[in-house]
């Protein structure tokens, strides 16, 4: 499993591939694509990935996804750093699962 990073505010999926998340003061983070939750959460904590589904107002299931991506600078990442999105130059692709 990556590393991972739990973010607030952003609208992750939305965001085109070759998007940057600038984390913190350093770090860079390219985003690359859609990816699904596996099973190797539930090796991490028992009964993490069925945390991963929800429902919806309605009752409907919603899969909670996140993104991949590529560090092309590390740093520090603290709790409650902000993070500033940089989009890719036009046209935009859509994340496609990878």
């Amino acid at each position: 499993m990556g590393e991972n990073v739990t973010t607030r505010g952003v609208d992750l999926l939305g965001l085109p591939t070759g998007t940057r998340l600038h984390l913190g003061d350093t770090a860079v983070v390219e985003v690359t694509g859609l990816r699904n939750p596996c099973a190797q959460l539930d090796r991490l904590r028992s009964g993490l990935l069925a945390a991963t589904l929800g429902r919806d107002e309605r009752g409907n299931l919603v899969r909670k996804a996140g993104v991949m991506g590529i560090v092309l600078a590390g740093g520090e990442v603290r709790a409650r750093d902000p993070i500033r999105v940089a989009l890719p130059p036009e046209p935009h692709r859509s994340l496609e699962p990878v």
